[in-house]
């Protein structure tokens, strides 16, 4: 018997795939620094110790439920304003003052990780996986800059199948030519798009710059855990990076923020060079995301009729859906059913 599409990951308001999310620039928590931070439903207090360790943990004191962002931090740990309480980085509850010895009390804590000048937090029970990087710059020092942070009336799902939808860099963009998309799963939890183009002869613009792309690839998009997205794109001898870290908030909405990323330049002159490159990478990510807002505002995504140029989407939808779920505020399990992708047309059936 088919299921019933809410059941499906992909574009669902109710849960959300297993794994890592941006929180907050790093540079916005300082040194015994604690923020409260609602994170897919949930209410966490997240903090930097005195010793850099950002820790993040379930909001609520145990004893009579005041927000934790309301107290101080101490040492590694963080007391409760109400009582002052005592939890350590773990949340093992350490110190009660009108008490000798504390009582077994413990809070829930999240792994944590800082990339990109990103705090993420691994959201499930088990071992976290790897953090989003760009495959091509995986052991590369970097430089990088945040950019736009942004509010899409639309799921992230949504937002990041815009970047492999081929047909809208025709209707959209107006670029002469036409994109293939080739996929590759690099592991349960990312999967890696990249482009041949073909046709643009007519244009005298695609036949100026044909010869600064040499290699067929010249646009690769890779996406993590199905929500956050990191492109490649430009001439053989100059790629930009961006980062696009999304989070689903409250409605099924997208709130994001970019990360503009190159690889690191040394001495003066190439720290001038990083700041110049990494101003035009975020004037290249503009460029594209301006054509798409007015539909993102708008859209009610329900691909019903797939054409050959939906292929990729496709393929980035069964990614999705063969991921491990989670149930927005609670972040417990969904449970995991069996080819729930078959809502969506299987990509054999293309013609």
């Amino acid at each position: 018997m088919p299921l019933n599409k809410p059941h499906l990951t992909l574009n669902n308001s109710t849960q959300f795939i297993e794994g890592w999310y941006w929180v907050l620039p790093s540079k916005e928590l300082k040194i015994g620094m604690v923020k409260a931070v609602t994170l897919l439903g949930k209410n966490l207090a997240i903090y930097r110790g005195f010793s850099g360790q950002v820790v993040a943990i379930d909001a609520y004191c145990p004893h009579m439920g005041a927000h934790l962002a309301e107290g101080k931090v101490d040492g590694d740990g963080i007391r409760c304003f109400f009582h002052n309480w005592k939890y350590d980085a773990e949340g093992i509850c350490v110190d009660i003052p009108s008490l000798e010895k504390p009582l077994p009390v413990c809070i829930k804590t999240w792994h944590t990780a800082e990339q990109y000048g990103i705090i993420w937090v691994w959201v499930g029970a088990q071992k976290p996986h790897s953090l989003p990087f760009v495959p091509e710059l995986e052991q590369v020092d970097c430089d990088y800059i945040l950019g736009t942070r942004f509010i899409k009336n639309c799921h992230p799902n949504v937002l990041l199948i815009n970047a492999i939808d081929a047909h809208h860099f025709n209707t959209v963009h107006n670029l002469p030519l036409q994109i293939v998309f080739d996929s590759k799963e690099l592991n349960s939890n990312a999967i890696n798009f990249s482009n041949t183009t073909r046709g643009g002869d007519n244009s005298w613009l695609i036949r100026l710059i044909r010869p600064l792309y040499q290699k067929e690839v010249t646009y690769s998009m890779c996406y993590w855990y199905g929500s956050t997205g990191t492109v490649t794109l430009g001439p053989d001898f100059l790629h930009f990076y961006i980062v696009f870290a999304l989070r689903m908030i409250e409605g099924g909405k997208t709130e994001g923020q970019t990360i503009l990323i190159t690889p690191k330049r040394h001495g003066c002159l190439g720290w001038g060079v990083n700041r110049g490159l990494l101003w035009l990478t975020q004037q290249v990510g503009n460029y594209f995301a301006k054509g798409d807002t007015q539909v993102f505002q708008t859209i009610q995504f329900d691909l019903k009729t797939p054409t050959k140029a939906d292929r990729s989407i496709l393929e980035f939808i069964q990614h999705v859906n063969r991921q491990k779920a989670l149930t927005w505020q609670t972040w417990e399990n969904v449970e995991n059913l069996e080819n729930s992708e078959t809502n969506y047309p299987p990509t054999s059936l293309l013609p």
